[in-house]
């Protein structure tokens, strides 16, 4: 039973890895410049899962750890803004700012759907600690 309790814990871990990412693309779309200061706009950040063979259980439950975080590397959007600071000085672009090619509403979704997950698990750690502790009343 111990198991089940390493199985949601390594799942709340990765979704909470997947939230983070996912907060950090909403909080920088908008972003046009990168950590050095250049004006090269926010990439998102993709949370890719992997089983994790660690926990795995006699009963075939397996654990799920995070295998890599992705970044986009996909066309900006461009939008004219000739007075914005970081819009280009010369080229076809002229006069056009590079903001990320982040999609809010599918990231809302995604946020979502981690939510749920990480509840979800939230919800198999309680009935497993309520299971523990029946068990130990009938014991005892």
């Amino acid at each position: 039973m111990i198991h089940a309790l390493d199985i949601s814990t390594s799942a709340l871990v990765a979704q909470r890895t997947r939230l983070n990412a996912i907060t950090g693309n909403i909080a920088n779309v908008s972003t046009t410049r990168n950590e050095d200061g250049q004006a090269v706009p926010y990439q998102a950040r993709h949370v890719v899962f992997e089983v994790d063979g660690n926990t795995a259980t006699s009963d075939g439950g397996i654990g799920v750890k995070v295998s890599t975080v992705n970044i986009e590397d996909n066309e900006p959007l461009w939008r004219y803004q000739p007075g914005h600071p970081d819009a280009q000085k010369s080229g076809e672009k002229k006069g056009y700012v590079a903001y990320p090619n982040i999609n809010v509403i599918n990231e809302f979704v995604d946020a979502t759907e981690a939510t749920r997950a990480y509840e979800a698990n939230l919800g198999v750690i309680e009935v497993t600690k309520s299971l523990s502790q029946q068990t130990l009343r009938i014991i005892g």
